[in-house]
């Protein structure tokens, strides 16, 4: 997906109540953005990181700003806003990108599944094989005690909802579907990714299980730019 206009940067000095962050731009001026991101965002959002920012033409809008990327102190760029992670995944479905869920007929979105109430982020279908339910998982957590090695993990924090969406997934598996966990990394930092053991024990306890139950874990990284961002290659999965 392309950033139009291109993003604008400026300096984070600090992300607070979960969904707000002061910037400062280069000419001093202050001002407090959107922060889409319900996380820790754990090595995201530190003060002095280098932000990038859209404008929103919206007049309603309380904060016409919002938070977009970041770049660490490695010089990393992160996108922070997890909606995205959505946006760049269908666009890669549609352009056939992703090389395991090609040659499907339909995609829908947000479709409800499951026995505990929940919504699958795609449903691929095709009169031809079992519908595929595809849940993607951003991922910004790099190794924080060895950032230079390329590690990223899921989740940054405890997360029931993770652990039903991983439920939900060996149930359509066990119905005799396709379910698949698609992590989308969204980190220039992370070259792999694994599920965070340290974190949350549970989901990746349950993550171990459902593979070999038969959900499918796969892992695309994104290429990052103010202008663009896009699903550009497959990296490992480390169980």
């Amino acid at each position: 997906m392309k950033f139009t206009p291109a993003l604008q940067s400026a300096t984070l000095i600090k992300r607070y109540k979960r969904f707000l962050a002061d910037l400062k731009t280069a000419d001093g001026a202050e001002f407090t953005a959107h922060c889409a991101n319900t996380g820790k965002m754990t090595g995201c959002a530190e003060p002095g990181f280098k932000a990038f920012y859209s404008t929103s033409d919206n007049a309603k809008r309380k904060y016409p700003q919002s938070l977009q990327l970041t770049q660490n102190q490695f010089d990393h760029l992160i996108c922070v806003n997890t909606a995205i992670a959505n946006q760049v995944v269908l666009e890669a479905l549609n352009t056939g990108a992703i090389a395991e869920l090609v040659d499907y007929q339909t995609i829908a979105a947000e479709v409800k599944y499951g026995q505990e109430n929940s919504r699958i982020d795609f449903l691929l279908t095709d009169e031809h094989k079992p519908h595929c339910y595809v849940e993607v998982k951003s991922v910004t957590l790099l190794s924080q005690t060895e950032p230079h090695s390329g590690q990223g993990y899921f989740p940054d924090a405890k997360t029931e909802r993770g652990q039903k969406h991983v439920r939900e997934l060996v149930e359509m598996v066990q119905q005799g579907h396709r379910a698949v966990l698609l992590f989308a990394v969204l980190h220039d930092g992370i070259n792999q990714v694994s599920a965070a053991e340290h974190i949350d024990p549970k989901y990746a306890q349950l993550l171990t299980e459902a593979i070999k139950k038969g959900v499918e874990v796969i892992a695309y990284k994104a290429e990052i730019s103010a202008s663009q961002i896009r699903l550009a290659e497959k990296v490992p999965f480390i169980a």
